[in-house]
């Protein structure tokens, strides 16, 4: 499992010219899914993202959780970060989960954030979206279920 973090003070995806999700501060999280990814690696890489302290506090240390801070998650499924480019220059996408399972895994994902209190947006599963945000920082990190295990 993958995870894109990036720190926002907004982000907005539609589908369609039709917003279907939008957060203030917060994580705006692309999501992909393999077909060993599994709910236990699921709660671990929640664990982590739910955990990380990477907004600022009042000396401009990143040492704030999300939170700590109110902020909000908007939860995008993309398969893209399975893509292979070692060949060619077509991404190969075969290590990217069935779209079954990588459903099943997306929605548990959001079940589980709002399970712990936390606002959820997403966009909508294999649909083609479109998501404009404002990064903060910019803020970005990777989060690679095989690193963090």
């Amino acid at each position: 499992m993958k995870f894109v973090i990036q720190r926002v003070t907004r982000a907005e995806v539609t589908v369609a010219q039709e917003t279907v999700g939008a957060i203030e501060k917060g994580f705006l999280v692309l999501i992909g899914v393999n077909n060993t990814d599994t709910e236990a690696i699921a709660d671990k890489m929640l664990h982590k993202l739910l955990n990380l302290r990477i907004f600022e506090d009042e000396n401009g240390k990143t040492n704030l959780s999300l939170k700590e801070v109110n902020g909000g998650l908007l939860l995008v499924s993309q398969f893209t970060l399975y893509a292979d480019c070692r060949k060619g220059n077509r991404p190969s996408f075969v290590k990217a989960g069935s779209p079954e399972h990588a459903k099943l895994l997306y929605e548990y994902l959001m079940k589980s954030c709002r399970k712990e209190g936390f606002p959820v947006e997403s966009g909508i599963f294999g649909a083609h979206m479109k998501i404009d945000l404002q990064n903060d920082g910019p803020f970005t990190i990777v989060l690679d279920s095989e690193e963090i295990m």
